[in-house]
């Protein structure tokens, strides 16, 4: 018995990594046999194998006669791991770690670090609703436009309107700048694209209720400057984007872009087969012969009298589509713009009426930031 007491103390100041610990069955009977005539003992220690992955079968059941059937002369002896102490160990479950806060130091260095790089002075008074790029211009190079505390007649000087303190004649231009805005718009007949006169009817003022309560939905920002995309001429409805953003604007209309422009043109009186090749052959316009990309004839509608044409063109020149069908000898009754790229308007949207694009509609029309 002293000599499996002492097999035991030698047993638990192991530090085995493996699952199981194995002895022989006859080495172990050898010990409780020869511990009553002899006072030395010997038995071997093995590893057992590693302990192999479940399988998705079930094993075969033992037979219950054969008390060795599984590991022969064998026995396993389940081990405990210990750590490096000697002392049980049990895992605990991982702690979630707290969001790192940082210091004001630290924020302050952040939001400087990423802020807008600046830009030009001309360009930030446009976004700031003050006037046009072109009028802005006029005003720096009046002397009306002071940085800092000096006159500045430079419009490519480099501003951050967060740091630089800018006045505008006598008036203090704010820190912040508007949001960029985007809107399609289905334009009526008889509105000009451009700021023209008091009595004329312009696009813009078809937003005079979003910019009138501008100020109530967002407090202390400036009111944006908007302007339209490209032009549709007096009489044309439809489509035109209305933003902001003067990139943007500059990117969409200039010709460099490819973006196709889809118009559907009513006609006064019959379209034949000759009218529709004379128009697909192009014309001269501006001393540039500008062909379309398609000229089709929809097919005749209950509540439609007169022939539709549609017309598909990338280059958007003046007047563009009106010289093509003039070109083939037929006279426009009525003219609408209904897609620019991959953008067309929606059928719901009401003359006069717009609606904000979202960023899948601003991917469809090229803007990829």
């Amino acid at each position: 018995m002293a000599a499996i007491a002492a097999a035991a103390t030698a047993l638990s100041t192991l530090h085995i990594s493996r699952t199981y610990l194995v002895l022989p069955r006859r080495h172990l009977r050898t010990v409780i046999t020869s511990s009553l005539s002899s006072a030395t003992n010997e038995f071997n220690v093995a590893f057992a194998p590693a302990k192999p992955k479940p399988q998705s079968q079930k094993p075969s059941p033992p037979d219950s006669g054969s008390p060795d059937s599984e590991t022969g002369d064998q026995i396993l002896i389940p081990w405990v791991s210990r750590g490096d102490s000697g002392n049980l160990t049990k895992s605990k479950p991982a702690v979630p770690t707290a969001e790192p806060k940082y210091s004001k130091a630290a924020r302050r260095f952040y939001n400087e670090r990423f802020r807008e790089p600046p830009q030009r002075l001309a360009k930030v008074l446009a976004a700031a609703g003050v006037a046009s790029r072109r009028s802005s211009e006029e005003l720096i190079f009046q002397g009306k436009v002071t940085v800092n505390g000096s006159v500045c007649n430079t419009p490519q000087t480099r501003v951050d309107p967060g740091k630089d303190i800018i006045y505008v004649n006598g008036n203090r231009l704010p820190k912040k700048l508007p949001p960029k805005v985007y809107f399609a718009l289905n334009k009526p007949k008889g509105y000009i694209c451009s700021a023209g006169e008091k009595e004329t009817k312009s696009v813009i003022s078809l937003f005079d209720d979003f910019v009138k309560s501008w100020s109530k939905r967002n407090p202390g920002i400036p009111k944006p400057r908007l302007f339209t995309v490209g032009r549709l001429d007096v009489a044309t409805t439809g489509l035109i984007i209305v933003t902001n953003d003067g990139e943007f604007a500059n990117k969409v209309s200039h010709p460099s872009s490819n973006l196709t422009k889809e118009y559907i043109a009513t006609i006064n009186g019959g379209v034949s087969k000759r009218h529709l090749l004379t128009i697909s052959e192009g014309t001269f316009i501006e001393g540039v012969h500008c062909t379309p990309d398609l000229v089709e004839l929809l097919p005749n509608q209950p509540d439609i009298s007169r022939p539709r044409i549609r017309i598909v063109v990338h280059e958007g020149r003046n007047h563009e589509v009106r010289e093509l069908v003039k070109n083939a000898g037929l006279q426009i009754h009525a003219l609408k713009r209904v897609r620019i790229g991959g953008f067309r308007l929606s059928s719901d949207l009401a003359l006069g009426k717009h609606a904000e694009l979202s960023a899948g509609n601003l991917r469809a029309l090229g803007l990829t930031s």
